[in-house]
């Protein structure tokens, strides 16, 4: 807007005096009023950038959710797993200090499973980030056709993560700048964008003895890659387990809404399994847009537990939620009340998502299975969101008389 109006300003034609020739007098006219002063575009407040900016207000009593005991433990197991990571981590959101969640970690560790919905009710605290306005996803563990070595029908390449791709925190520069990645590579002694996915695609990475195995379809894989983990179903029907292990740095496009706003998918083509469809009745047109999505995960190979989330610990179907770390300490469990009943309920931030972006933004996990793979692609709810947070935090953001700071 500014830029637009300085263009503007050098435009405007000089009036006769200013450009040297000096109009001749006129008779005594009353002079012209001055020209009304256009009024000033009011420019939109900048969008928040942590949960301490967004603002904090007390939520409601815990019992009122009805959680039910099964996924209370669930919960509490998810949550227990997850307190070393959490106590040790810099809380991005300005929502917990360090020690904050010492107590209710403590507390947790020898609490009994039966009672764990009493855990969440009298230990911790609920807290409203913003609106609360929640919009949430679903994400699942996919298994897909796939083999150790390249085979005829097995053909396009998983890549384990390039020794050349260098990741730093921009926050180590700009404090301001604290949580946000840039990833790279060098050349001619400058840091430069790595390859993105079409040019990997093309062979950027060939020769590098970087593969680990071999898809059988472009189009699963790519999904595969969206969720970032997954299963190669091997010839021989064994499986081999695949996750995360970094990503090219490059901008993640979610190629649905890509599609939808170009009118490519009609109503009922909405889920992942409508664009999948999509993809494949146009191949060429498919694989253009894919490429859209210049972002390109690689992975490793996982023989213990998994798949495993940000916290560098394995996720749980039905419990996990990945979340935006400066909107929500990862760790931290989180309520959802939905126009998705499947999807409402008390879950625990342990990942986060190239496209999990923002205030009260949520991706659900289902885990793995045709079940998982239904519920998490068509999923699309909307609501309300909580967090909840050790009582000592809500007390110092909503003051110590509201409810979410009571015992």
């Amino acid at each position: 807007m500014f830029a637009l109006a300085a263009l503007s300003a050098c435009s405007v034609i000089p009036s006769p005096e200013v450009a040297g020739h000096r109009p001749p007098p006129t008779h005594h006219h009353k002079p012209a009023p001055p020209a009304a002063t256009a009024p000033a575009v009011p420019q939109p407040a900048p969008k928040p950038t942590s949960a301490a900016q967004a603002g904090v207000r007390p939520g409601p009593d815990f019992l009122s959710f009805g959680i039910n005991p099964t996924a209370a433990r669930a919960a509490l197991t998810a949550f227990r797993l997850s307190c070393p990571a959490l106590q040790r981590r810099a809380d991005q959101s300005g929502l917990t200090q360090s020690g904050d969640w010492g107590q209710a970690c403590a507390q947790a560790s020898a609490w009994p499973d039966s009672d764990a919905a009493g855990f969440f009710g009298t230990q911790l605290a609920i807290v409203q980030v913003g609106d609360g306005q929640a919009y949430a996803t679903g994400y699942y563990e996919p298994e897909i056709a796939g083999s150790r070595e390249p085979r005829l029908g097995y053909e396009v390449p998983v890549y384990k993560r390039p020794g050349d791709l260098i990741e730093g925190d921009l926050g180590d520069f700009f404090p301001e700048m604290k949580g946000k990645k840039i990833r790279g590579r060098v050349q001619g002694g400058k840091l430069i964008p790595y390859p993105d996915r079409g040019q990997i695609e093309d062979g950027a990475l060939k020769g590098m003895k970087l593969e680990i195995g071999y898809a059988a379809d472009p189009v699963e894989f790519f999904f595969l890659q969206v969720q970032g983990s997954g299963r190669l179903r091997l010839p021989d029907g064994s499986v081999m387990r695949i996750g995360y292990d970094g990503q090219n740095g490059r901008e993640y496009v979610g190629i649905g809404k890509l599609m939808r706003d170009r009118g490519l998918l009609g109503p009922g083509q909405l889920s992942m399994q409508g664009v999948m469809a999509w993809l494949r009745a146009n191949p060429a047109e498919g694989d253009a847009i894919m490429r859209e999505n210049k972002s390109f995960v690689f992975f490793r190979e996982l023989t213990g537990p998994g798949p495993i989330g940000a916290l560098n610990l394995p996720v749980t179907g039905r419990v996990t939620v990945a979340a935006d770390p400066a909107f929500v300490p990862l760790g931290a469990p989180v309520l959802l009340k939905l126009d998705r009943t499947e999807a409402s309920g008390l879950w625990v931030a342990q990942d986060t998502g190239g496209a999990i972006k923002g205030s009260n933004r949520f991706d659900t996990f289902w885990g793995a299975g045709d079940e998982a793979r239904t519920i998490a692609g068509g999923m699309s709810g909307r609501g309300q969101a909580w967090l909840m947070i050790p009582r000592a935090a809500a007390a110092r953001l909503v003051g110590s008389d509201g409810p979410a700071a009571r015992s």
